[in-house]
């Protein structure tokens, strides 16, 4: 019995007693009924050159180099081993021409039948979609042999002998790529010319701007309305603008659809006197339609340069105009902006001097109702408060006075008459006043315990002060009798 190890690039191949099939493994016990082989899955790599033609009946070469190996998993490695091992006794050498073989008739059939659906622009162009296709249909026939497509290189193509197509292509990529340098000079003096103007439009701009924002500063923003105005009107000249350039694109894009279709039309035309003629003048015909299309293409390059020429110049001009419009309208609009704002902050300045003038008064009016309301407290009520203020603006005084001027020179006739003990003009000519005054008192006192109504508290002592009254009384008839003037009896 013996005990086997594979190297890390390989594994073991193990069949005969106790295995149904077989086993691949990295390490294992063997028995003297069993064999065991080696199996390499280093990837080798080996180049082919394949005869193929396309769609278009083009003989060309195409060289390859396609790096592949076993699969590493162990459905691949089964059938690897079965199929492709030959002789169990040995380990497979990195050589392995019979797998070499075997790949290269799957490679060589498969290419043969993409390059015959394709036409040679296609796998010229598509490189990536070509490789792809031919890993992904090659891929799938060698996986029945366990083998992995690791990468697939297509080199560049080649005529195949008595063919000059790719000869032809490369004289024709040269006089293309002459063509296009003049055609790049051309263009260059026209982007010099065109950057230089912008230039000098875009200071005049500039300086325009700055104007305009200098005005702007030394004033403030328009009214809301004013504002809304202009940017309705604004937004309908960038519409208009906006109308007016996608016209102006479309009837670009339009005479460049024209121009490219005429191309095809023309492309078409040469491929099928290509292929009538493709046995004895291919070569000529086809430098003869590349040269065609050279020429259509710096006539069409030389139209979409003119025709950008003009459109950007359009541009430029409607730009230009937009720039104008809207900087008057922005002037309009902040100018009357202003304006509202100065009417606004001098109504609102009137409205806060008003407002603080009227403040400052109901302050004062305040301050001198907490000092009348103090002194109503010090003077014993309101009624206090009234006699003090009354006396202090000498109310009594001019009350007296409007009273003597309202009786002055009336000459009242004042009968009094005594049926009494005093009758016969004996007794005191002022008792009656006096007496009627000496009932005052009571009056007022039965008038406030049925209604609740205080009479002034100089008139309420006159009750209990009856010598101050009578003193009082007959002063006022003194009084009386020198504003009649003879103070007798009448």
């Amino acid at each position: 019995m013996w005990y086997h190890v594979s190297d890390a690039n390989s594994y073991l191949v193990i069949t005969g007693g106790g295995i149904p099939d077989v086993k691949i493994v990295k390490k294992a016990w063997m028995f003297p009924w069993q064999k065991c082989s080696k199996i390499t899955i280093s990837p080798f790599d080996f180049e082919i050159t394949l005869q193929a033609m396309t769609i278009e009946k083009l003989n060309f070469s195409l060289p390859a180099v396609f790096t592949i190996g076993p699969d590493d998993n162990q459905e691949s490695l089964t059938k690897y081993a079965k199929i492709l091992t030959g002789n169990a006794s040995q380990a497979i050498s990195p050589g392995r021409d019979h797998v070499q073989e075997i790949v290269k008739g799957i490679i060589e059939g498969e290419t043969r039948v993409i390059v015959s659906g394709m036409t040679m622009e296609e796998i010229f162009k598509e490189r990536q979609v070509f490789k792809t296709a031919v890993i992904k249909n090659v891929q799938s026939e060698l996986n029945q042999f366990g083998l992995r497509i690791y990468n697939a290189n297509v080199k560049e193509l080649q005529d195949t002998n008595g063919s000059e197509y790719f000869k032809s292509l490369s004289r024709k990529a040269h006089e293309g790529a002459s063509n296009q340098a003049k055609v790049d000079v051309a263009n260059a003096k026209m982007l010099g010319n065109i950057g230089e103007a912008e230039k000098i439009g875009r200071t005049r701009q500039e300086i325009s701007k700055i104007d305009a924002q200098t005005a702007v500063l030394e004033t403030q923003r328009k009214s809301e309305k004013a504002q809304a105005d202009a940017q309705l009107a604004t937004t309908q000249i960038k519409l208009d603008m906006g109308i007016n350039l996608a016209r102006i694109t479309a009837q670009r894009q339009a005479d460049a659809k024209d121009s490219e279709l005429q191309k095809d039309v023309e492309v078409q035309r040469a491929q099928t006197e290509l292929e009538k003629r493709r046995a004895t003048d291919l070569v000529h015909a086809k430098i003869e339609r590349e040269s065609v299309e050279q020429r259509a293409n710096a006539k069409f390059d030389a139209d979409s340069k003119n025709a950008d020429g003009v459109l950007y110049k359009q541009q430029q001009d409607a730009v230009a105009r937009y720039n104008a419009t809207v900087k008057d309208t922005d002037a309009k609009v902040y100018r009357e902006q202003k304006e509202a704002e100065v009417n606004f902050f001098r109504a609102s300045k009137e409205a806060d001097a008003a407002f603080i003038a009227k403040q400052k008064e109901a302050a004062g009016i305040m301050e001198m109702a907490k000092a009348y309301e103090h002194m109503a407290s010090v003077l014993g009520g309101p009624q206090g408060l009234l006699q003090y203020m009354m006396l202090q603006d000498n109310t009594y005084e001019k009350l007296a006075q409007a009273n003597a001027q309202a009786i002055n020179g009336l000459q009242p006739k004042i009968t009094v008459r005594n049926s009494g003990e005093n009758a016969g003009g004996s007794g005191d000519a002022t008792a009656p006043i006096r007496n009627i005054l000496q009932s005052l008192p009571p009056l007022l006192s039965t008038i406030n315990d049925q209604t609740g109504i205080a009479p002034p508290s100089w008139l309420a002592s006159m009750g209990t002060q009856q010598g101050q009254s009578e003193e009082r009384a007959l002063v006022k008839a003194q009084k009386e009798k020198l504003v009649n003037g003879d103070g007798g009896r009448r």
